[in-house]
């Protein structure tokens, strides 16, 4: 059976956006629940909320009518079927309080799995892409956890794992499963954007490797014609402008929004604007391209 590819109309935003209010309603009612009760009733009402929302998808599955409700639900239940878990887990004193990529914890992995088992089960009942999201989630981070203990390791843990989502999500475009990429190819954008700004973001050499890979994420957004590679490429962009304008190694996009007039002046604005226009030179060549591949017999 072919995925499911929902399509952009206010009618799916309202399902989106309804169903994303239900999930963190829930999540938050869990959190005051945790406040108020005992580990065990915290699990019982967890594992409540967990079956509603597991039977609501089934019957909206069964009607057939509503696919994308369906599915939106059947993510309600995902989650908090990983948040009965480890509420479960909780109660039994499983779950270390340690952060994570911190040493083998056979609770924090076990919970990773069943969460991406349930994921799973979910995306061949359901054929919903969302779904895919916990899949690359958990699946990061089970293997990261399993083979890292923090650090440089786990950052090159992360950029392999990216590049196994990337492998992946090129098999599914060229086949009948490809709306299932794509949550992949975001997976594969932030594994590996993340673990490579990890190692170089200490000086303006490494800040202008990152520039470069950054523009190298816009070049595989027109090979896969996969848009989360232009917006991570342009991030990209930005962040290594950030550097330029203030000379500082922190990661952040705040010397976009105000410079100080005695931090750098007007070198801030400068860099900026210069970035800006490398971005709309590079969208309108993309538009170019795409404008003759469309008139191309």
């Amino acid at each position: 059976m072919e995925a499911i590819l929902p399509r952009w109309a206010s009618w799916t935003f309202l399902l989106y956006a309804g169903g994303l209010t239900i999930l963190f309603a829930s999540l938050a009612a869990l959190s005051s629940l945790s406040d108020h009760h005992g580990d065990g009733a915290f699990a019982g009402y967890a594992l409540l909320l967990f079956l509603v929302a597991a039977a609501a998808a089934l019957l909206l599955r069964r009607d057939g009518s509503h696919p994308i409700a369906a599915g939106i639900t059947a993510v309600i239940a995902v989650s908090l079927f990983a948040g009965f878990v480890g509420a479960l887990y909780g109660w039994a004193g499983w779950l270390d309080s340690g952060s994570a990529f911190r040493g083998f914890d056979l609770g924090r992995l076990t919970l990773m799995l069943l969460t991406l088992a349930a994921a799973l089960v979910a995306l061949r009942l359901f054929r919903f892409p969302l779904l895919v999201l916990f899949v690359v989630f958990t699946g990061w981070f089970f293997v990261t956890d399993l083979l890292s203990g923090g650090g440089n390791w786990s950052a090159t843990v992360t950029f392999l794992v990216g590049l196994m989502f990337l492998a992946a999500a090129a098999s599914l475009d060229s086949g009948t499963h490809h709306p299932y990429a794509f949550w992949l190819h975001v997976g594969a954008g932030l594994t590996v954007g993340g673990s490579v700004v990890y190692f170089l973001h200490d000086g303006d050499f490494e800040w202008a490797l990152i520039a470069i890979a950054a523009l190298l994420y816009i070049a595989l957004a027109a090979r896969f014609a996969r848009s989360s590679w232009a917006v991570l490429g342009a991030i990209g962009v930005l962040l290594s402008a950030a550097h330029y304008a203030t000379g500082s190694s922190a990661v952040s996009l705040l010397p976009f929004i105000g410079l100080g007039p005695s931090s750098s002046g007007l070198r801030g604005p400068f860099v900026f604007a210069v970035a800006g226009l490398i971005l709309m030179l590079i969208g309108g060549l993309l538009a170019r391209r795409t404008a003759r591949a469309r008139l191309a017999p």
